[in-house]
């Protein structure tokens, strides 16, 4: 899936040049202002860049050809180093964040510069939201290829890199309003409280993502099966081969992003000779991935049926 491979990788890097630029322009101006906020949007999006690298990294590596020691290819490398990204540089940006926050509270210094910290984050807005649009333009394409939602996508999608990237913005942008909410309560209030409650809770929103991204590529590694509705039409696709009658076992999960692999117990018409049911189950095999560019590999036991 080249084109798809290409798509990823361009979502990767506008978010990779997006999240730097906001990284650096946020580090600087929580050195000038003093912001445990702002401070804290500086760990959630160098957090969002190590990630990125990760996701390259990931998309590289899960793109070699099968060899002699990984006969279905390298795929679920994509789900280990994204598992990496979420549980490693997300989880360090959280307990940097909270700790920031934590220290905000019991040593409360006065913001020196609004203007600045208002400006940094309307910036950082505008570049995450570019990045936001390009994963979900991808997202939305795919979804309406699937005939999904883009919600049920979002959720079901086996590539991790794209939902990965869309996660973050999404995150990036709440973040910097939480951050500005908490510099406007101390801009208003004259308490630097409401400052460092606003750095832990960018810290909770940076842990929750990194569990939620986890979770999903947790499940696909440990080998959880595709959707019940992509099961199903894959069911009726092997029902429909001539010569086959039944689906007895079916068994669908995921080898790499948009990579599926078909595992089926079929029941077979016994009026079929041996060589006859050797030729149709490969004839159906072909048929499938011919059909659906999600399925990889397909691999049919035939049984005998009895009327």
């Amino acid at each position: 899936m080249p084109s798809r491979t290409d798509d990823s990788l361009r979502t990767v890097a506008v978010a990779l040049v997006a999240n730097l630029a906001a990284a650096l322009a946020k580090v600087l101006a929580a050195m000038f202002t003093g912001s445990s906020a702002m401070w804290a949007e500086a760990f959630h999006a160098f957090a969002d860049s190590g990630n990125q690298v990760l996701l390259l990294l990931a998309q590289r590596r899960s793109g070699r050809p099968p060899d002699e020691q990984h006969p279905l290819g390298h795929g679920r490398a994509a789900y280990f180093w994204a598992l990496i990204a979420a549980m490693g540089v997300f989880a360090i940006g959280a307990v940097l964040s909270v700790h920031q926050g934590i220290e905000g509270l019991f040593h409360r210094q006065p913001i020196l510069s609004f203007r600045i910290a208002y400006l940094v984050l309307f910036v950082s807005s505008c570049l995450d939201g570019v990045s936001l649009v390009q994963a979900q333009r991808q997202l939305t394409r795919e979804a309406q290829e699937l005939e999904r939602t883009f919600l049920e996508h979002l959720d079901l999608s086996s590539d991790p890199v794209v939902r990965a990237v869309f996660a973050e913005d999404a995150a990036a942008l709440v973040g910097n309003l939480i951050a500005a909410v908490g510099i406007a309560l101390h801009q208003v209030t004259g308490s630097a409280m409401s400052d460092g409650i606003a750095a832990i809770m960018v810290g909770i929103l940076l842990g929750f993502v990194a569990f939620q991204l986890a979770a999903r590529n947790g499940d696909i590694l440990i080998g959880g099966q595709v959707s019940a509705a992509l099961r199903g039409r894959i069911g009726k696709m092997i029902v429909a081969q001539p010569g086959i009658v039944a689906v007895t076992e079916l068994v669908v999960t995921f080898i790499g992003p948009r990579q599926a692999w078909v595992v089926a117990r079929v029941a077979i018409d016994q009026a079929m000779s041996g060589a006859s049911v050797e030729k149709l189950v490969r004839a159906a095999e072909e048929v499938l991935k011919r059909k659906s560019p999600v399925i990889a590999r397909v691999d049919l036991v035939p049984r005998g049926h009895s009327n």
